[in-house]
């Protein structure tokens, strides 16, 4: 299940959010080319991602920022900036420009600390935009959470792209952290299930006074959940059918 798109329109250019991707694209372009092999990555790693231990023993204060700039490969980069497009230029729209960088800065530190606490003595570096982007997500779910967003189902050899309410996919999304987070240790890598479920829940405390000051409650049933404006309405594109000429007959003996 990938989301694609969202029909939740900004009403101003998300800069920052342009911002933040240039800064992960533009990053990870530098770090990977300039520090080729293994070793020169670990290196780099080991100097500006997020090591729990070192955390924890006061040492590397400033990796709780720049880890959120930081990604292990195209495929982790990628889907953390289609999430960021997605749904940071409606939180950025409604809090504005600089209140967002803030926002989006405040989340990624606290999902960082919180795989720290499920990890305190760990040596694996964390990276990632992941859980500054789990804060989007989470402020963007109490805003919005009957926005549609068109996720992409893929069953094997099914194809199907449905649009879903915003609290069905941010739901789920956010259900299987915690139950990854459960099932796996978050000393031995991999998914920072703890940061994403935490970047969740800090970002969407951090949106409630907003929500609040829009009404709270009143809010909702204002909009009935949805986003207090016309929602994009999106074309169905098709593959325009060419009709094949009939093959030409060719006379027979008798000139027919």
């Amino acid at each position: 299940m990938f989301p694609l798109r969202d029909h939740n329109p900004s009403g101003r250019t998300p800069y920052v959010v342009y911002l933040l991707m240039a800064a992960n694209i533009l990053g990870y372009l530098w770090y990977s080319t300039s520090f080729p092999g293994d070793r020169g990555l670990a290196m780099f790693y080991g100097a500006f991602a997020a090591v729990p231990r070192e955390i924890m023993s006061g040492e590397a204060p400033l990796t709780l920022l720049t880890s959120m700039f930081i990604h292990g490969g195209v495929m982790h980069l990628a889907g953390n900036m289609l999430f960021l497009w997605i749904f940071g230029d409606n939180m950025e729209d409604e809090m504005g420009h600089l209140p967002f960088l803030l926002f989006y800065l405040v989340s990624g530190v606290g999902a960082t600390l919180a795989h720290v606490v499920s990890a305190p003595m760990s040596p694996v570096p964390l990276v990632g935009a992941s859980g500054a982007i789990a804060g989007v997500m989470g402020g963007y779910l109490l805003l919005f959470p009957k926005a549609r967003v068109d996720i992409l189902i893929i069953l094997i050899v099914f194809f199907r792209i449905i649009p879903v309410p915003a609290f069905v996919m941010l739901g789920l999304w956010l259900g299987m952290q915690f139950l990854g987070g459960l099932n796996a240790d978050p000393n031995l890598g991999g998914v920072a299930y703890w940061a994403h479920a935490g970047g969740f829940l800090i970002g969407l405390a951090l949106t409630l006074p907003l929500w609040l000051k829009r009404g709270g409650p009143r809010f909702w049933t204002r909009t009935a959940g949805h986003p207090p404006h016309p929602e994009t309405r999106y074309s169905v594109t098709r593959v325009p059918r060419v009709p094949r000429p009939p093959p030409a007959r060719r006379p027979g003996p008798w000139g027919k």
